[in-house]
């Protein structure tokens, strides 16, 4: 009988040290870094990954701590952000996916040519698109969000006025997609990411860069170039696709309490934040060339109709190439722009 209580009692106090130990573990800081390829006053990094981090820290009581690395700090090149997560080098990574050309062939329907002009609805509409078409492209990590940025318009050193213009002027592109697009136009593409861009107009590499207005200033874009070239319409010359990743062990190691709280701020409506963040910066990118004084190209609707014709047949190369893949690329362009404009009302 002494034996029997001795043992109860072994077993009540082991239980107890567990859940002690159990307790601690919960109450114990996660560090998780975040690294990111743009300086920290960019859009993104100031508008919406600080945000996120501080909303998923506040939410956590604590538990979570975010450490935010911009601008390549910890190593690397931004076509290796995604895998960063996929590996665990880091725990957490923004980056384009046009970065990795052909790796996100069923997501980089939504840079083909005029798909999308608002990044909050475009967000919305790729995260729900991803869910529903693509989630195997995304399966080696925990997806936090995927989204795209507003409009896409020519920043160049002489004016792009017409088709015509811009035939022969070096073009930086961001994706194949991109690329593809400014052979038909007539450009020279020069691919590279986005932070080579400052360098690249200073040396002269360049003639011009493909990208929003909202990372202008933060690549001093407007001080380097003079004219920007802007379509009519709501939809922009083309987006651009992007990924807030985190590595699937260090998320599935997290405790249910905390494992619910990445899960809050993952999905439709961080895809939304991240957009309407690009929207925002897109009016402040504008408005400071503005008040520089810089030229500002509208291209009227007739002009711009004779871009979307020129600019047709990069849909049809896509079209064309996912056949080759076996997948449907005629029904996920429809399906894309279908969600956009579900969102876009």
């Amino acid at each position: 009988m002494k034996f029997l209580k001795r043992r109860t009692a072994l077993a009540v106090m082991g239980a107890v040290a567990a859940a002690t130990l159990a307790g601690t573990a919960m109450a114990q800081t996660v560090t998780l870094r975040l690294h990111q390829m743009l300086p920290p006053q960019a859009t993104i990094p100031a508008r919406a990954l600080t945000p996120w981090a501080q909303k998923v820290e506040a939410e956590s009581g604590g538990k979570i701590k975010i450490q935010l690395f911009n601008a390549m700090q910890l190593g690397g090149a931004p076509p290796q952000l995604f895998d960063q997560a996929r590996d665990g080098v880091v725990d957490l990574t923004w980056t384009v996916l046009g970065y990795t050309p052909g790796r996100f062939p069923k997501t980089e329907v939504f840079e083909l040519p005029f798909m999308s002009g608002s990044a909050e609805a475009s967000s919305r509409a790729i995260q729900e698109y991803v869910e529903k078409y693509a989630a195997d492209e995304f399966k080696d990590v925990k997806l936090i969000a995927v989204h795209t940025h507003g409009p896409g318009l020519f920043h160049t050193k002489t004016p792009v006025t017409g088709l015509e213009s811009l035939r022969g002027m070096k073009i930086r592109g961001g994706s194949r997609i991109i690329n593809n697009m400014l052979v038909k136009l007539g450009a020279t593409p020069v691919g590279m990411p986005v932070p080579a861009v400052t360098e690249a107009l200073s040396k002269g590499v360049i003639d011009g860069t493909t990208i929003p207005w909202e990372v202008t200033p933060a690549l001093k874009v407007t001080e380097l170039v003079k004219n920007h070239t802007t379509f009519a319409g709501k939809d922009g010359l083309y987006t651009q696709t992007f990924a807030f990743s985190m590595n699937k062990a260090a998320y599935e190691k997290l405790p249910p309490d905390l494992k619910a709280v990445i899960d809050k701020n993952s999905g439709i409506e961080t895809a939304a934040m991240f957009g309407k963040a690009m929207d925002d910066g897109d009016k402040a990118g504008r408005a400071i060339a503005e008040k520089a004084g810089n030229n500002i190209v509208a291209l009227d609707a007739l002009e711009t109709q004779r871009w979307r014709r020129t600019a047709a047949t990069v849909e049809t190369d896509w079209v064309n190439e996912m056949k080759g893949k076996g997948i449907d690329g005629a029904k996920l362009a429809a399906e894309a722009r279908a969600l956009i404009a579900k969102y876009s009302k």
